[in-house]
């Protein structure tokens, strides 16, 4: 599975890091190790809300520069950080899903999570034409607006919106997902290295018996 970032979005944002990790054999009995994870994060929000973390305040300054109003659409690692101080735990959806978020909060760096199934070709985030379709979780049909930056494949299917703000419902992870394509992208000082850092983490999890 290739993924590239258009060169107009890689212009716009020259901090940005990408590290990918296409992983297979994936089930929805895999034993993974969330507590570590989840425990970094909480002593940090103890120091402090996400708000303030240099990971977020760099994705904040991009949906500004998108013209989104950051408060409202947030990146999906602060939406994590921010759901875990308050309610002190997260989600639970499917064991792959639930390592991405946790390693998430631990490094504070948005990771997404595809089912390469449903993925048509290459994947390019770009910015929208608005003829994309992006399918909701609750199975609506969207599209996305013009010059929206977008996650979008050879089809035109629009696997995320607002960039790391919300995935796609239709190549979300399944009971019968077993091939995803996981993505984590940073704009912070230091993304190069910790973004490396994290998917090196995630692989590491996944190759344990």
């Amino acid at each position: 599975m290739r993924l590239q970032h258009h060169p107009d979005v890689r212009a716009e944002h020259p901090t940005l890091a990408v590290g990918t990790l296409q992983a297979t054999g994936i089930t929805p009995e895999m034993p993974v190790d969330l507590e570590k994870f989840v425990a970094r994060a909480t002593r940090r929000l103890a120091d402090g809300p996400e708000s303030e973390f240099p990971e977020i305040q760099a994705w904040r300054r991009a949906f500004a520069k998108m013209g989104l109003k950051p408060t409202q659409y947030r990146c999906a690692s602060e939406s994590l950080l921010r759901r875990l101080r308050k309610e002190g735990t997260l989600p639970r959806i499917h064991p792959v899903i639930d390592l991405c978020n946790a390693v998430s909060v631990a490094y504070a760096i948005p990771v997404a999570v595809l089912d390469v199934a449903k993925i048509s070709g290459s994947l390019e985030v770009r910015h929208a034409r608005g003829d994309e379709k992006y399918v909701t979780f609750a199975g609506t049909v969207e599209h996305p607006n013009p010059g929206e930056v977008i996650f979008a494949d050879e089809d035109g299917q629009a696997h995320a919106r607002r960039w790391t703000n919300r995935q796609s419902g239709h190549s979300a992870v399944s009971a019968t997902t077993s091939d995803v394509l996981i993505v984590s992208e940073g704009l912070h000082g230091t993304a190069a290295e910790d973004v490396r850092l994290l998917i090196e983490t995630i692989a590491d999890e996944l190759r344990r018996p």
